[in-house]
């Protein structure tokens, strides 16, 4: 059985809230790495989104996901039928 991998989290990574609407912002690689990071928001009903790109710092990571909301608004991760990833 393979051994789970332990991830670190960015001390960036939280509850995000905005417009009345709050969302979870995992900010993410593996532990012990210089690994690039990964970003998922993940909304209160419960649908993921994903990043297909990782990025360089978790800086950058939240960077990018206050742009999103900044240019489209929080609740664009609430509005798409399918999965959506950015």
């Amino acid at each position: 059985m393979a051994k789970k991998e332990k991830l670190e989290h960015s001390e960036l990574a939280g509850e995000f809230t905005d417009d009345g609407i709050t969302v979870l912002v995992d900010i993410f690689r593996t532990s012990g790495s210089n690994e690039d990071w990964t970003m998922e928001v993940v909304t209160q009903a419960e649908d993921l989104i994903r990043w297909d790109e990782p990025f360089a710092t978790d800086r950058d990571a939240f960077d990018e996901f206050l742009a999103v909301v900044a240019r489209d608004g929080i609740r664009s991760f609430l509005e798409d039928e399918e999965p959506s990833v950015h």
